[in-house]
């Protein structure tokens, strides 16, 4: 009885074992001692709780509540450990959560659908630019997916639901997509329960909606980055369908190479193959409600990423004049509503395969050929990403600014006054300026992009204030400007390109990597207190559901014991 009951539990920890081992093979190099540092994903050792990451700055929340949890985290947990346990943790628990979705299916199907959910473009394109919280709410995904039938199906309410919602919702595309499909699979069971389902799916995306709603005046972007962000053509694949094999990023410096030529083609074809043949036993096998709004969520995910191929200039129209639209621009990033029905799909594609070919010995070894396909058809998604997401170290000169830098004589401001870097100590690899997240104090930098040689205005009034001083024609006007706009503190990195006017004030750290210059005294620039209320209450709400997630899990295992 013993040796059946673990073998049972080896057969059921497998897919989650398989996960964890895609993961590594993925990440490789990345989880060397150091950080990973590409496009837009910025970890430090220790991240301050600004007002940015609390919502009140004065730019859009583009990273409320995500900043807000890692700033909190990393007291505890040290910032390059946690990134790290971050990274597998998502990958690992996303394989797992599509395996859990064919949970009545053979072992081979389940690890097959894990490995479809994690080794696609999607996944891999998504972890090189740098968008961790995207990659956590699709790893969330599957699971919210279950939770909320249950909560239709199920008279009784578990709390998992509650613990796993604010994990979904660690920006607002993720937020978007888990809110919807936790709607789309709990509501139904009487009014009173959809009341409440609403009530956890608005509480769990609270602090980036409030902070969105106090910015609505300004929250609008430049038209022309519709058309840059909109989902792209890969290699003879033209946008929809790349987007069909979750790929179309519209970034083309992070795609796999692999997906610039013949093999994209062959792993769509393999992927459609693979799902096709599990598309019959899915609907016959599937609880019709679950089966249509699993279909709904991909119609969903891939009709925005052809909107946005086929119709960039409306949602460009949407993002310059209704507050918000922006969070469309980026096409393909809804694509994580796609995923589970791929996932699941490939699953009962490869259980049919076995059954095709039973009861000869081949059947195991097609389908286990079947269930791994997707690794051969995007080889250079392994050692992360062919080496493009690997680990480093800061430089000192880091440290040192940090301690020069006092944070009671205002913000700081970054110059040259350009959003990217691409340090030698990173490899030449581009990423978000990390030194103002480094410092670990409100900071001002450029939000304006260039994509494909063309400017992007950015979204912060600030930063058109701040270009406006910059062009004062004396460095004690300059100065003056800017210490008019809260920035008592200027830090200059030496290496990085573009231009830094001189502006008159006292140099208290010069070497040949930056200088930190401090300015006359910075006039405050107080937030409204009617701003802090909102993201109390927001944040409260938010909080509300992870401690009554924690706590009623508490209570039931010391009731079960």
């Amino acid at each position: 009885m013993a040796r059946a009951w673990d073998r049972r539990a080896l057969v059921d920890a497998a897919p989650g074992l398989w996960s964890l081992l895609l993961a590594l093979l993925l990440l490789g190099p990345a989880l060397a001692p150091g950080f990973v540092l590409t496009y837009d994903m910025v970890w430090v050792p220790d991240l301050g709780l600004g007002v940015d990451a609390l919502g009140v700055g004065s730019g859009l929340p583009r990273a409320v509540p995500s900043d807000a949890v890692v700033a909190v985290l990393d007291d505890v947990i040290p910032g390059m450990l946690l990134q790290k346990l971050v990274l597998v943790a998502t990958l690992t628990a996303a394989g797992a959560g599509a395996a859990a979705l064919v949970g009545g299916l053979p072992l081979l199907a389940r690890c097959a659908a894990a490995t479809v959910y994690v080794w696609n473009p999607f996944v891999v394109e998504r972890l090189v630019i740098g968008h961790w919280p995207v990659l956590v709410g699709y790893a969330v995904l599957p699971w919210l997916i279950l939770e909320a039938g249950r909560w239709r199906r199920e008279s009784s309410v578990r709390p998992h639901l509650l613990l796993l919602l604010p994990l979904g919702c660690l920006s607002a595309s993720a937020g978007i997509a888990s809110g919807l499909a936790v709607l789309l699979f709990g509501l139904g069971r009487g009014r009173l329960r959809n009341a409440l389902l609403t009530l956890v799916v608005l509480a769990g995306n609270a602090p980036w909606l409030v902070a969105g709603l106090l910015h609505a005046g300004r929250a609008t972007s430049d038209p022309a980055g519709a058309v840059r962000f909109a989902t792209n053509g890969e290699g003879p694949l033209p946008g929809p369908l790349a987007a069909l094999g979750l790929g179309g990023i519209w970034n083309r410096e992070v795609v796999p190479v692999s997906r610039e030529g013949a093999l994209a083609v062959l792993a769509l074809a393999a992927l459609l193959l693979v799902a096709g043949a599990g598309l019959r036993a899915w609907w016959r096998g599937t609880d019709r409600r679950d089966a249509i709004a699993l279909a709904v969520c991909w119609g969903v995910g891939w009709g925005v990423a052809v909107l946005s191929w086929g119709a960039p200039q409306a949602l460009g129209w949407l993002a310059a004049e209704v507050p918000g639209g922006g969070l469309l621009r980026d096409g393909s990033r809804l694509l994580v509503l796609s995923a589970p029905l791929l996932g699941v799909l490939s699953g009962h594609g490869v259980a049919r395969i076995r059954a095709w070919f039973q009861p000869h010995a081949s059947a195991t070894v097609v389908a286990s050929l079947a269930a791994v396909l997707p690794l051969a058809m995007l080889p250079d998604a392994a050692w992360g990403a062919s080496g493009r997401l690997h680990a480093a170290r800061y430089p000192d000169w880091y440290d040192a600014t940090r301690t020069a830098v006092d944070p009671s004589r205002g913000e700081v401001l970054l110059l040259p006054f350009t959003s990217y870097r691409a340090p030698a100590w990173n490899r030449g690899q581009k990423v978000l300026d990390p030194l103002g997240r480094y410092l670990g104090i409100d900071h001002v930098s450029s939000d304006e992009l260039v994509v494909s040689g063309q400017r992007l205005a950015g979204e912060d009034p600030r930063g058109e204030a701040v270009r406006q001083a910059l062009t004062e024609p004396t460095p004690g006007a300059r100065a003056s400007a800017l210490t008019d706009l809260g920035i008592g503190t200027l830090v200059v990195e030496r290496a990085a390109p573009g231009e830094s006017p001189e502006v008159a004030g006292e140099s208290i750290l010069t070497s040949s990597d930056v200088r930190v210059v401090t300015l006359g005294e910075a006039r405050e620039r107080p937030v409204p207190d009617e701003w802090w209320l909102a993201m109390s209450v927001a944040w409260a709400a938010f909080l509300s559901l992870l401690v009554t997630g924690v706590t009623w899990t508490l209570v039931r295992r010391r009731r079960d014991m």
